[in-house]
């Protein structure tokens, strides 16, 4: 899958790393950039196309793979973190995790798979997160949201495979976007981390890890829980 020449949708392409995702594509010489967004007139970067979609209405994302029937790549960014305690918070908001990064995902790369099939194959990256692997106590409900985002990139590999499409997760941990504003402590560029993700595309890879935190996490997994988990190992 090379990015010069390729025709490109990008989910939550009006703002953080999907912006970044929109220019480095125009930067790599794609010929076309739709900027998927619910409000398609938020897409400001020059050059973009701007296109109407929520994730987690059907309709929606039918009407977008209609219109966009020339994509070869398709990239799986739109997300959301209500910050939601999984056992006192509310139950519709946990379901807002999964509607997003599971179900949303899934209804998304189910109407452009056969989009990519018409056009060669091409590919699809799924914008994962370090927390695919590991659970924080600020977020379990996007923790747990992207552990089966996770899966579900390893089963829709499996599931493309035949008919040439590559798929590539990414996993990154804090980066310096609106959703990690209120973080301290070390972001990555989301600009350095969309150009990483485009070379992992170009490369074959099946994951991209962005950083050293998910390197080194995605390394802790084959170790008892409690070396992830510091509360664990202190009980």
């Amino acid at each position: 899958m090379q990015i010069n020449g390729a025709v490109a949708f990008v989910t939550g392409g009006n703002r953080g790393l999907g912006e970044k995702f929109v220019r480095a594509l125009l930067d790599g010489g794609a010929a076309k950039v739709y900027a998927a967004a619910r409000n398609p007139a938020s897409v400001t970067v020059s050059g973009a196309v701007p296109i109407a979609l929520d994730i987690t209405d059907p309709a929606s994302v039918r009407a977008a793979a209609e219109q966009a029937g020339d994509v070869t790549l398709l990239i799986n960014n739109a997300g959301a973190a209500n910050h939601v305690d999984l056992l006192t918070g509310e139950l519709d908001a946990v379901r807002n995790e999964f509607e997003t990064h599971v179900f949303g995902t899934l209804d998304v790369t189910r109407a452009f798979a056969p989009v990519l099939a018409r056009n060669g194959g091409g590919a699809v990256l799924n914008v994962l997160s370090v927390l695919s692997w590991v659970t924080i106590p600020t977020l379990p409900a996007y923790s747990a949201a992207k552990s089966a985002e996770w899966s579900l990139t390893n089963a829709v590999r499996l599931a493309l495979l035949r008919q040439g499409t590559q798929v590539t997760g990414l996993h990154v941990g804090y980066m310096d976007t609106d959703m990690a504003a209120n973080v301290d402590g070390p972001k990555e560029d989301p600009a350095k981390v969309a150009r990483l993700a485009l070379d992992g595309i170009e490369a074959g890879l099946h994951e991209v890890l962005a950083d050293d935190l998910s390197r080194q996490v995605k390394a802790g997994l084959a170790a008892d829980p409690s070396a992830l988990y510091a509360e664990l190992a202190a009980g």
